[in-house]
């Protein structure tokens, strides 16, 4: 398999992919490995993490070039999503001992009533391209802790990264037979899919997540799908700093190029403060610089994907056939590179694509409603239930809108930000099940009730 650097569209290197035999041997092994692993004390197991969490930090400068140049982020943004991958790794270390030990239900005279959490056994974690160890740390530190294997299969895009995270992990202490990388594209992914695991972590599309959760229903096993968004995000007229939440919005929907499931990708302005917004929002989005991932300063980087900008064309040319207006950007970069420029239109409305579907790049539409009854109506017309975000001055006012979005996170004042201390989890076609928090750790679990009477 090529390595493709997306800001360049230079080799970087080659890799040697698995094959379904070379993946069956794997599973093997850490089949044979992990009853062992699981019978290692719990602190044993969680120290181990936490040196993998303190080789992150150490090698921090490697790690976060080797991304930026394998999947285009920028560096300083390489830099933070190593740093969020360790406090979601802290979160775990601290938390997960109380939460995986055995918990006692009742207690009285002849009788005892417990629950203990044993780990489901050999899991495979498919995992994405676009925040590789912040989606990966979520499944595999946790599944890990609690006495699983793990076949690890990291996007083909970010290859380079899935190898080195499996080399840190092994030489944290992690054994070779309970951790195994599984290299490939859609084919090794397949592969997965036939083997007799025990459970099922993906993150990436609605498609490929269906098709895994068809492809795996028979097996009766837990399959945990992390899917898109078409996260919305709504400003009503009670605000004192519009160009601070302007600010803030365009944060939202251009970081990481637009490539995050949570990232904004559809805005609503009340129709008092939106001449105001739209002003002050496409200032913003004039003033990032895009370019060289490498180099300080930028903030639009490549896709990482070439494919993705057929995909953004196809969505400006929908939206201007359909009379959206186009502020600015709106076509792919003049450059060497996977670029596309920055991308604003106003008057758009939910006929056009753009509204509907995910668009995973750096291209948001802005519309104008008259009240807080029309933008809980639109943000609730999508397929995708993953963030919603509301900016005002009163929490009670969010809190009321908030409530009535069938979404799996609620912001207020904010968006675009994961906490390893609350659940994260989708709705309708943004997935099923949880990462993080208490409910991520048990999730790698089964649990069994005993019930003890003294004869």
């Amino acid at each position: 398999m090529v390595i493709i650097n997306p800001a360049t569209e230079a080799t970087i290197t080659t890799v040697q992919e698995d094959t379904a035999a070379s993946a069956q041997e794997k599973y093997e092994r850490v089949r044979q490995g992990q009853p062992t692993w699981y019978q290692t004390p719990i602190a044993e197991r969680i120290a181990a993490i936490a040196q993998f969490s303190e080789l992150l930090q150490s090698q921090a400068d490697e790690l976060a070039k080797t991304l930026t140049q394998e999947m285009g982020k920028p560096l300083n943004q390489a830099h933070n999503e190593l740093n969020g991958a360790r406090g979601r790794i802290q979160y775990f270390v601290e938390n997960s001992e109380k939460w995986l030990a055995e918990e006692l239900v009742t207690e009285e005279e002849g009788l005892v009533e417990k629950i203990a959490y044993e780990p489901l056994g050999v899991i495979a974690n498919i995992s994405a391209w676009n925040y590789p160890y912040l989606v990966g740390v979520n499944v595999f530190i946790p599944a890990l802790i609690a006495g699983n294997g793990v076949l690890y299969k990291p996007s083909e895009y970010t290859i380079l990264t899935g190898l080195k995270i499996g080399k840190l992990l092994h030489q944290a202490g992690i054994p070779e037979d309970v951790f195994q990388v599984v290299i490939g594209d859609g084919e090794i992914g397949k592969a997965l899919l036939e083997l007799p695991l025990n459970g099922y972590f993906f993150t990436g599309s609605n498609r490929t997540g269906q098709r895994i959760y068809e492809t795996v229903a028979p097996k009766m096993v837990l399959c945990q799908m992390e899917l898109g968004g078409k996260d919305p995000l709504y400003v009503p007229n009670d605000n004192v700093n519009v160009a601070k939440v302007a600010q803030a919005a365009a944060e939202g929907a251009f970081y990481n190029n637009g490539q995050s499931c949570c990232a904004v990708e559809r805005i609503y302005v009340h129709q008092a403060i939106y001449d105001e917004f739209l002003e002050a929002f496409t200032q913003e989005v004039q003033q990032l610089k895009l370019g060289n991932p490498e180099e300080e300063g930028v903030f639009i980087g490549p896709l990482a994907r070439q494919e993705q900008i057929a995909v953004l064309e196809q969505q400006v040319q929908d939206a201007l056939d359909k009379e959206a207006q186009l502020l600015t950007g709106g076509k792919k970069a003049n450059r060497t590179g996977y670029y596309f420029e920055p991308t604003v239109f106003t008057d758009v409305n939910h006929q056009m694509q753009i509204m509907r579907e995910e668009s995973f790049g750096p291209i948001i539409g802005i519309q104008r409603v008259a009240d807080d009854n029309e933008a809980i109506a639109l943000m609730q017309d999508t397929d995708y239930g993953l963030t919603a975000a509301v900016y005002c001055d009163t929490q009670a006012k969010a809190e009321t809108i908030l409530a009535k979005i069938d979404s799996g996170t609620a912001y207020w004042n904010c968006c675009d930000r994961v906490s390893a201390t609350l659940p994260w989890s989708g709705r309708k076609k943004s997935g099923i099940g949880t990462t993080l928090s208490y409910h991520g750790i048990r999730i790698f679990t089964k649990p069994k009730a005993y019930h003890l009477r003294k004869g």
